[in-house]
């Protein structure tokens, strides 16, 4: 496999979540074997929070202070930066509760998901989230294949 250009900053600022950054990095090295071409460089910043920090991002960044699961930040090659990922703990939790399925799973798709903003795909209209829903369906389901599906865990 071609050397990785993305080097990964997880930061956990949820209490209860626990993984390892060893599975974590395995799956942004498959994603971007996935697409080989993404462009990306640089650091990219992964952040797990709470609902009241991400309705807070949302709030300042998109002036939306509603509640998200996930928000993407593009990055800047030139300043190091290959974008930075968000995600919501509480959101993964419920959503995971609600559809009975497992947490790792759900965290994986809020990853993927935000992989796919900054590789350049967007779901603004209707079409555009079609085409996104049928690229993150091929995206875990390669994910899951591999085995590569981070060993997210709550205390």
């Amino acid at each position: 496999m071609a050397e990785n250009p993305i080097r990964l900053e997880a930061n956990n600022r949820f209490e209860r979540l626990s993984f390892s950054i060893e599975s974590l990095i395995a799956l942004f090295e498959h994603l971007c074997s996935l697409r080989p071409s993404h462009g990306l460089v640089g650091e990219l910043s992964v952040a797990f929070l709470d609902d009241a920090k991400l309705i807070r991002i949302h709030s300042e960044f998109m002036e939306d202070p509603t509640v998200t699961d996930v928000i993407t930040f593009p990055g800047d090659s030139e300043d190091g930066l290959a974008g930075e990922i968000c995600v919501s703990v509480n959101r993964a939790e419920a959503e995971a509760t609600a559809r009975g399925e497992p947490l790792a799973r759900e965290m994986t798709l809020y990853l993927v998901h935000g992989w796919l903003h900054l590789v350049g795909f967007n779901d603004v209209d209707n079409a555009d989230q079609r085409a996104m829903r049928q690229v993150e369906e091929e995206t875990m389901n390669a994910v899951e294949k591999a085995g590569l599906v981070p060993d997210f865990r709550l205390a």
